[in-house]
């Protein structure tokens, strides 16, 4: 390897000279400890390198090794249920060998050199493959076969093909290409900034199901869509994520700490070994991967964490898995960005970051999405992307969540006032947005119920409605409204109460199925429309609010049986019924 010299060391920036010949992205060891950097400049023979770990005590004239690679992922069997730090160096390997703390320079493999897998071909010698087409199986965890793919850019006629147990540098397969055979293992290396090539791209037109009825319902997340979660700080960013990591049907999960506070990522590592996935029963972590990286670690590798979780999501997709990425968060990225843009003497953009921070932040979102994957089978994957974004002091304006907003398609306003009045997820229905609500339809009508994007749209608009009554009722009184007014103020207290908040440390009411979502709905909207009817029939307002079956619909979030919900529609008609038979006659102004 080529060998430069440490001119100058500004924290995580180091400035190498004699880098003759080095190019952008490129890996390199930095200093006698060897700490892991990337060249983010070249200017003539100066190379301008991010380093990843602490360079503390690094001075001038220590070697910088140039190793002409791009800092890539290692990608084969043994990511799923690997807790890994932001350059993918497995945080257990480290303890094991080093202790509690992650030594500089330390040098562990990101996958198992000396675990066996067993290998399933499903093609045979003599077949001709091309880049994506899938040579074989191996059974990585009880949820999840990891297909084994034909590296970009190989494509050729299989010579050999081997069964069995192997190693994951063991040659299992050999291709003849145009330029001589060419031998494939278990696992691939790919670089963590270039995008995964697929063959075509699609329109994200199946949900996302989180079981969180305020997202399902409200403000739905397309499979291959990008959605933003901005928030001050306490507002449930965190629990938000964790809980569309444990519920979401996607099948596997990539949960990337960038630079959050050790103790939200200690719980995480906590629990997530401990949960079990609802569909199996097994363990969560059987179809997770983790990278953490606390606020307390290098502030440079908080960027190199983003790219790591990216690449091993795009891997999976490839294999035709709905993958969600979970990023928590991109404004510790974004503060990253900063450090090493200001030490570089750049010219700042708004609030000191970057001029480019938005065209960093939609490179990184545009990687999301629905794809035909590249291979013979046209098989189809989906990389979902959601973002936390923490501004200071929940200030939407803040230039992170404005250039985020500009590229997402689905907006979870976290607000701090739901937050303090306990009411979780504390997610704004009046700020919040999703573009893809019209392209579900078509899902909602044949996979949920015909009129159930007709419900979702009469809740939007009722609480809307909401918001403005209670402005006029702040002004001129309560008594100024309308019974009409009056049992819409009731109806959106039952939609916001009874439908959108939900406890994630409740049993029945931390998930909640489509099926359960609109029965749900649908009750409310019924009484309303009852109500609204019995109020034009000269019922008395307090007659109608007062009847037994409100409180079964304050109580539906814990019903586990549907057929419970279903009674409960019948058990409103009816008790309408006995309250119109029961009062008399008599016309108001509603």
């Amino acid at each position: 390897m080529r060998q430069g010299q440490i001119i100058r060391v500004s924290g995580p920036l180091v400035i190498a000279a004699n880098c003759f010949g080095a190019k952008m992205y490129d890996m390199a060891r930095v200093g006698h400890l060897g700490l892991i950097g990337e060249i983010i400049e070249l200017k003539g023979d100066l190379a301008y390198i991010q380093v990843y770990e602490d360079t503390t005590g690094l001075g001038p004239d220590e070697p910088v090794l140039l190793t002409d690679q791009p800092l890539s992922v290692e990608l084969g069997p043994g990511l799923l249920g690997t807790i890994y730090d932001g350059i993918q160096r497995p945080l257990d390997l480290i303890l094991a060998k080093e202790g509690n703390f992650v030594t500089r320079g330390i040098e562990v493999p990101a996958l198992d050199r000396e675990k066996l897998w067993k290998f399933e071909p499903l093609i045979s010698s003599g077949a001709e493959v091309k880049s994506g087409d899938i040579l074989g199986i191996v059974k990585e965890t009880p949820l999840i076969l990891h297909k084994i793919m034909v590296p970009f850019p190989i494509e050729g006629q299989v010579s050999e093909i081997k069964e069995g147990e192997f190693k994951i540098t063991e040659t299992i397969a050999i291709i003849l290409t145009k330029s001589g055979p060419v031998p494939i293992t278990l696992a691939q290396t790919w670089p963590i900034r270039k995008q995964r090539p697929v063959s075509r791209r699609l329109m994200p037109d199946e949900l996302l199901i989180t079981g969180q009825r305020v997202l399902d319902t409200l403000f739905p997340l397309a499979k291959g869509g990008t959605a933003c979660v901005p928030g001050p700080f306490g507002s449930g960013k965190t629990v938000v994520q964790h809980q569309l990591a444990k519920w979401s049907d996607a099948q596997i999960i990539v949960f990337v700490a960038c630079g959050e506070r050790g103790n939200e990522v200690a719980d995480l590592l906590l629990s997530f070994p401990e949960l079990k996935d609802p569909l199996t029963g097994r363990p969560l972590m059987e179809r997770t991967v983790i990278i953490a990286n606390t606020s307390n670690m290098p502030v440079a590798a908080r960027e190199a964490s983003i790219y790591t979780g990216m690449t091993i999501a795009e891997y999976f997709r490839d294999m035709g898995y709905s993958v969600a990425l979970m990023a928590d968060s991109t404004s510790r990225w974004a503060e990253a960005l900063r450090e090493i843009s200001g030490r570089m003497e750049e010219m700042p953009g708004e609030e000191g970051y970057p001029a480019y921070l938005a065209s960093r932040i939609a490179e990184f979102y545009e990687r999301a999405g629905k794809v035909i994957c590249l291979g013979s089978d046209k098989r189809i994957g989906a990389l979902s992307v959601i973002g936390a974004v923490s501004p200071p002091g929940g200030d939407l304006s803040d230039p992170v969540v404005q250039a985020t907003l500009k590229v997402v398609k689905v907006f979870w306003a976290l607000d701090d006032r739901l937050a303090n009045m306990r009411h979780f997820p504390a997610i704004n229905w009046l700020l919040s947005y999703s573009l893809y609500a019209e392209n579900l339809k078509p899902y909602y009508q044949s996979k949920v119920a015909e009129d159930y994007p007709d419900l979702r749209q009469e809740a939007l608009q009722l609480l809307e409605e909401e918001a403005e009554l209670l402005e006029i009722a702040r002004l001129v009184g309560i008594e100024s409204l309308s019974l009409r007014e009056r049992l819409i103020l009731e109806t959106a207290r039952s939609l916001r109460e009874d439908f959108l908040h939900q406890n994630a440390f409740h049993l029945e009411d931390t998930y909640s199925s489509m099926r359960k979502q609109y029965l749900m709905l649908r009750n409310i909207l019924h009484f309303h429309h009852l109500g609204l009817r019995a109020l034009e029939a000269g019922i008395e307002l307090e007659a109608i609010l007062s009847l037994r079956v409100k409180e079964k619909i304050a109580l539906m979030k814990y019903e586990p049986e549907e057929a419970n919900l279903l009674d409960l529609y019948l058990n409103i008609d009816r008790e309408f019924k006995e309250l119109g038979a029961s009062q008399p006659k008599e016309v108001v102004h509603v």
